[in-house]
């Protein structure tokens, strides 16, 4: 059984109902959305799990909602199962392009919808765990380049985000600052060593916003690691 979230993109209100109906006996958190414009608002308000969008919608079509929930960072990654009655292959084409993960046809069985549901979730939910990096009370979304300590969100420039992902691929390895030059920055010609002191510091500072005991270590002499053990 799920908790999951489905927004239900369906101007047809008796198809709307029937679908919300399935979902909910199988204890899925639905929302239903009958326009275009308001599926946008409840996409970036409730940030749902999956969207269950119809081809055809009052005031913006269901491949504009699609384009706008594609650009955005939070909700790029939505599963989107497409309804259309539409049958050529170019239309689907289009959709696949724009970023369908799965297309049903009208009229479709529940039962068929739910299992759709239900594998596009899986999917998601393996591909987001893959896409994380944990330490401790540490996480990392490789995807979003996003990070969380203690379920806070940690504030990192891109250097300080690269830093913090490569302590924690290497944990328990002390780097020098040559070597730390060499894995983030690669092979920037500008950068001095002494840099690395600098965005160490930002990295160690908003860290430890979160309290508890610090996880990078200066080593004298040697350069810098990321405890393995706290």
């Amino acid at each position: 059984m799920s908790n999951d979230k489905v927004l239900i993109v369906e101007d047809e209100k008796p198809i709307s109902e029937l679908i919300g109906f399935h979902l909910e006996s199988q204890n899925y958190i639905t929302k239903f959305a009958y326009d275009g414009e308001t599926a946008v608002e409840f996409v970036e308000s409730w940030l749902p799990d999956l969207v269950v969008l119809d081809w055809m919608l009052p005031n913006i079509s269901g491949i504009e909602v699609l384009k706008r929930i594609r650009r955005k960072d939070a909700s790029k990654n939505i599963p989107v199962i497409m309804l259309t009655a539409k049958g050529q292959e170019d239309d689907k084409v289009r959709g696949f392009e724009l970023g369908v993960d799965d297309y049903i046809l009208k009229p479709f069985l529940p039962s068929e919808l739910l299992a759709r549901v239900k594998a596009l979730l899986r999917r998601s939910k393996k591909r987001e765990n893959d896409d994380n990096l944990i330490f401790q009370d540490i996480e990392i979304n490789l995807t979003s380049r996003r990070a969380k300590r203690q379920g806070r969100k940690l504030n990192l420039g891109p250097t300080e985000f690269n830093l913090l992902k490569f302590f924690i691929e290497n944990k328990g390895r002390v780097f020098s600052r040559q070597q730390l030059l060499d894995n983030v920055w690669l092979n920037d010609a500008y950068v001095e060593p002494r840099t690395v002191d600098v965005h160490i510091r930002r990295l160690r500072k908003e860290l430890n916003l979160s309290g508890g005991k610090d996880f990078i270590r200066t080593v004298r002499s040697a350069g810098y690691s990321i405890d393995s053990e706290l």
